[in-house]
Order: structure tokens, then sequence, then C-alpha cells
């Protein structure tokens, strides 16, 4: 379908990736009522697999950044899907939670997650301002530096 957020998203210069197959034993979304629940999202963008590690160690501040931003590219693949393709449907971003892995040290977990904010954003607008937690962590799966779970409302 295309619509205001699809013609947003071409207007970005954005294409969103297929969504990730789950590595576990979940599903990547579930609704209940009108809130869609998407589970966590690594920031590996299909086989690319170059945000790796920790940040402060491994991943500077600004890759750490960019990771958070993949992982919200998936996030919103799994959201088209549980959208039945039609983005227009959301009504607000109502929350994301940012895990960062981080080196023991590193305190600008904020500024990682504000990748993954500002995508949120730039694409839908003020229906995109949500709650948010950006957290270190000592890892995350696949060894990835960021993942983003998020809850969605929608009409």
């Amino acid at each position: 379908m295309s619509g205001r957020i699809e013609a947003r998203l071409a207007e970005l210069a954005i294409e969103l990736p297929s969504p990730p197959a789950p590595v576990a034993a979940y599903v990547p979304y579930v609704q209940t009522g009108n809130l869609i629940f998407i589970s966590g999202q690594v920031s590996f963008l299909g086989e690319d697999r170059s945000s790796t590690g920790k940040v402060g160690a491994d991943l500077s501040p600004e890759a750490g950044k960019a990771a958070a931003r993949n992982a919200a590219l998936n996030t919103l693949a799994h959201l088209k899907n549980a959208c039945g393709g039609n983005l227009d449907r959301i009504t607000r971003c109502v929350s994301l939670r940012i895990y960062v892995a981080s080196a023991p040290d590193f305190t600008g977990q904020p500024g990682v997650g504000n990748g993954a904010s500002e995508l949120v954003g730039e694409i839908f607008g003020n229906l995109g301002k949500h709650a948010r937690a950006a957290v270190g962590v000592t890892a995350l799966p696949l060894n990835c530096a960021v993942e983003v779970e998020s809850v969605w409302e929608i009409d």
C-alpha cells in the first residue's frame, strides 16, 4: 500500500529491509487491542554484521548510533507487516526500549539510542514522539551492538 508514511519514506530515501526472522522461540510481534509489541530487533541489516561488539570498546558512539538506527529499521519492517502493509495505521509510537552492548565505563547510551528515536521522529513526526529507555548491557544476542524493543498504537 502507498500512503503518507510510504511517501515520507521515499522522500527520506529510506527503504525498509526484509523483516528478519526470529533467532529463538518467539514471534516478531504481538497485537493486543490497539497496541502492537515488536520483539527486540538487533542492529544487523540483512547479511551485514558490521555492528558487532561493545560500544565504547569495539565501536564508537557514532557507530553505535548507526546501529540503533539499523535496529529501528528492522523494527519498522516488522511493524509494517503487523499493520497489514499500511504504516498509515500508526497513531503513536508509545515507547522504545534500547539496549546497548556497552564497555564497562561507557555511559553514552542515550546518545546511541538517539539513532532509533531520531529515525522514528523523522518518519512519523509528532506521532513518533515516544517514551524511552536506553540502557547499557553486558552482551546482546549474536554479539550485536544494539537491540530495540517497541510498543506502537494503531487504529
